[in-house]
């Protein structure tokens, strides 16, 4: 393409890996990490639409809102239309980041929904008194050990967090309502809210979704056959091709010690293992 083409441009953005935990397999997304590549692709003034290509299995909740808030954002800033288009999974905080798209669609082989919050951990209370350990904890205020992994489980501490996890439902239910509107089917059989997630065809049906498509076949029967596909990356400078602290986002980035690393390593590993892979 010339400099002076007339043809119709896309901006792509690539949207992979777990939501909030990164790791140095499987980098991770974060509002830190994604602003400056969605302010660039948003950018491009001859552009009429940005296509978003999620794949993530989800994560933090409050890191995927601040995402699709931003994406909301510079639409409306823009008047860009925004499609979003699934690879391999598009559940939970993924998900959610997909309703900032006017128009969704997936593979026939995509896993999406999912639309739930999912709270997981280990209890070492029986472990570390087999092996003779003893744990000295000193707090200020009765809740601050609750759901301490080294402490026995206690139900009114189970009940709070359920408690939380209702809020953070019903927020992310009210927003696939308010985003799919009438495009949704009823929830009473489908049973789209409990958490559950389909493959392409079913969440369609559903109205998860509005279609079957791949970035390419849609962008190009919108706009043509010479429609430009633009890839927007976000800046990777010497420090951290090489793994190093550097800047992102206007943000230091602080590289995160070994067992910080198998640990989001892990986390990640089990949120994507919840879909076969």
């Amino acid at each position: 393409m010339g400099w002076f083409s007339r043809d119709p441009v896309v901006p792509v953005v690539r949207l992979s890996g777990a939501i909030g935990i990164s790791s140095p397999l499987r980098p991770g997304l974060a509002m830190a990490t994604l602003a400056g590549t969605l302010d660039k692709a948003f950018a491009i003034k001859r552009a009429k639409a940005v296509a978003l290509v999620i794949n993530s299995p989800g994560g933090s909740p409050v890191q995927s809102r601040l995402i699709y808030k931003r994406i909301r954002a510079l639409a409306e800033e823009t008047g860009k239309t925004v499609y979003v288009f699934a690879e391999d999974v598009m559940a939970s905080g993924g998900y959610l980041i997909a309703l900032a798209g006017d128009e969704i669609y997936a593979d026939e082989n995509s896993i999406v929904g999912s639309i739930g919050v999912i709270s997981a951990s280990f209890g070492f209370d029986k472990a570390i008194g087999k092996l003779g350990v003893e744990r000295r904890v000193y707090t200020s205020g009765e809740n601050k050990m609750s759901l301490d992994p080294f402490q026995p489980e206690k139900s009114e501490d189970v009940a709070r967090l359920k408690a939380l996890q209702r809020d953070v439902h019903d927020s992310f239910i009210a927003l696939v309502r308010e985003r799919r509107g009438a495009r949704l089917r009823d929830d009473t059989d489908a049973g789209i809210f409990t958490g559950a997630f389909w493959v392409g065809p079913r969440a369609r049906d559903l109205g998860l979704i509005d279609g079957l498509s791949d970035v390419r076949a849609k962008m190009r029967e919108l706009f043509g056959d010479k429609v430009e596909l633009k890839l927007i990356s976000g800046e990777r400078g010497w420090f951290r091709r090489f793994g190093l602290p550097g800047l992102s986002g206007g943000l230091p980035m602080q590289r995160p010690s070994l067992s910080e690393d198998l640990l989001a390593t892990l986390e990640a590993r089990a949120l994507w293992s919840r879909f076969g892979l």
